[in-house]
C-alpha cells in the first residue's frame, strides 16, 4: 500500500513521529482485510454471532531511518503464519527501496464477547490466494 507522509504525521523537524507508523501499518493490514473480504464496517453491522473483530496483540517494530514530509512511502505485509485464531505478519515501510522500519504483527481474531474465534475459512482461503504468505 503506497501512501504520502502529511504534515499532521511529522514532528517540527518534519521527520515522521515514531508512533505514527503504528497507524500506516495499522492502514496496510485494513486494505489486507478488504482484499480478502472481510469489511470492518460491515462487521460492526453483522449479527452478534456473525461479528469478528481483530486485535493487535503483538507488535515490534525496528527503526531503521525516518521518513520525512512529502515522502511517498510503501507498506509491504507478508503473512508468516495464520493459526486458528491468529495471523502473524511482517509489515515493511519503504522509501523507494529504502528500508525505514520492520515490524513483526500478530492480530487475535474475535467473536463480539471480545474472546478468540476461528478465523473464517473464506477469509483463510482467500488470503492463501491472495496474499504473499511465506
Amino acid at each position: 500500500m503506497t501512501m504520502r507522509v502529511y504534515y499532521e504525521d511529522t514532528d517540527t523537524a518534519g521527520i515522521v513521529y515514531y508512533a505514527n507508523y503504528l497507524r500506516f501499518i495499522e492502514r496496510a493490514r485494513t486494505e489486507m482485510l478488504r482484499l480478502c473480504g472481510i469489511h470492518q464496517h460491515a462487521q460492526m453491522n453483522a449479527a452478534p454471532e456473525d461479528r469478528i473483530s481483530f486485535a493487535v496483540t503483538r507488535c515490534e517494530i525496528d527503526y531503521v531511518m525516518p521518513a520525512h514530509l512529502d515522502d511517498v512511502i510503501e507498506v509491504k505485509t507478508t503473512v508468516t503464519r495464520m493459526r486458528g485464531a491468529s495471523i502473524h505478519m511482517e509489515q515493511e515501510v519503504f522509501r523507494g527501496d529504502q528500508l525505514l522500519i520492520k515490524s513483526l504483527v500478530k492480530v487475535a481474531c474475535l467473536n463480539d464477547n471480545g474472546m478468540p474465534t476461528r478465523l473464517p475459512s473464506n477469509f483463510v482461503q482467500m488470503a492463501r490466494e491472495l496474499l504473499p504468505i511465506e
